[in-house]
């Protein structure tokens, strides 16, 4: 399947909050393989693509976190100038909008990953697959 599912938690901003969060994941043998913040003056989405979705939410749910599982895609692209340009030219030809994306360089040489939160996620799956851009399983993202 080529959906991959994020972790989504809602984040008080208090001095050592990102730490506790942390901490659950560690002590619950999480390994983050991508994270992105978005935050104002009073809180912050914490988005994580990590190695076991299921678990971390539990984790993080037991441990009094608001945190619920998104479903976005993920496409693997050459780290170079303009490989960013190709995929979302490819979602835009065929209308399709992303709500936000982050990234994050792979181990293999010369790889990057981009994860993408659209309206549509099979029909961007789609459309990015008949422009030539290789799409990431979830197995794929989880083993970074």
């Amino acid at each position: 399947m080529k959906i991959i599912d994020q972790i989504s938690v809602f984040v008080a901003n208090t001095p050592g909050r990102l730490s506790d969060i942390t901490g659950i994941l560690s002590d619950n043998s999480i390994d983050i393989r991508a994270l992105s913040i978005a935050d104002t003056a009073d809180f912050g989405i914490l988005r994580l693509i990590v190695n076991d979705p299921a678990k971390a939410v539990a984790a993080l749910q037991a441990g009094g976190l608001t945190a619920r599982i998104t479903e976005v895609v993920a496409a693997r692209l050459d780290d170079k100038p303009g490989a960013l340009h190709g995929v979302l030219s490819a979602l835009t030809e065929n209308g399709i909008s992303v709500e936000y994306a982050y990234a994050f360089i792979t181990r293999r040489n010369d790889d990057a990953c981009v994860i993408l939160r659209v309206e549509d996620n099979e029909k961007a799956i789609g459309a990015l697959e008949k422009s030539g851009v290789a799409m990431l399983s979830a197995d794929e993202v989880y083993g970074f």
